[in-house]
């Protein structure tokens, strides 16, 4: 009989806790992949990278209370590596496609608008994306997003001033008047 190709395959994880916090954590973290990504299959992709990247340093991580923060960098990280490496395949139009607006006062209405509005922010720049995210759907302050992205709180002010102008000019989102 020969020995498995994979050694892990034929043994129990080593980090039982590394488990554990994936399956209590994993929806959230999910979330949050989902958020920095423009489709759900991507953000699937996104947490499978940065929870590998943990686990192989999940020896190194002195502050296991601080792992929320640790797999969220991870997944900036990630992402901005992925940026850096995609190649631009964005086209200039000349002539933006008109959407109908009507008032919403139903629950579908509502949905809608709230697509219209994740939409628009998965048009954004990734970069303006990812603080737009981190300051209004993860709910962190100037000082912990730039703090996450490893930039001035200058530069997320700066961004995310930019990244609100081009919701408010989205046509997909301009009030019926």
């Amino acid at each position: 009989m020969t020995p498995p190709v994979c050694t892990l395959a034929s043994n129990p994880t080593p980090y039982p806790s590394f488990s554990a916090y994936v399956r209590t954590r994993g929806t959230v973290l999910l979330r949050t992949a989902r958020s920095l990504t423009a489709n759900p299959c991507d953000a699937e992709d996104l947490l499978q990278t940065a929870l590998a990247k943990t686990y192989v340093a999940w020896d190194r991580i002195e502050d296991h209370r601080a792992l929320d923060g640790y797999v969220r960098r991870t997944l900036v990280n990630t992402r901005t590596s992925q940026w850096r490496k995609r190649k631009v395949d964005e086209f200039v139009c000349d002539e933006l496609p008109e959407t109908e607006e009507a008032p919403f006062s139903d629950p579908a209405e509502a949905q809608a608008l709230r697509d219209a509005m994740w939409r628009a922010v998965t048009r954004l720049p990734d970069r303006q994306r990812a603080m737009v995210v981190l300051r209004y759907y993860e709910d962190m302050s100037e000082v912990q997003t730039a703090e996450l992205l490893g930039v001035s709180v200058g530069t997320v002010k700066s961004a995310v001033s930019r990244a609100l102008g081009k919701l408010r000019e989205d046509p997909e989102l301009t009030p019926v008047r």
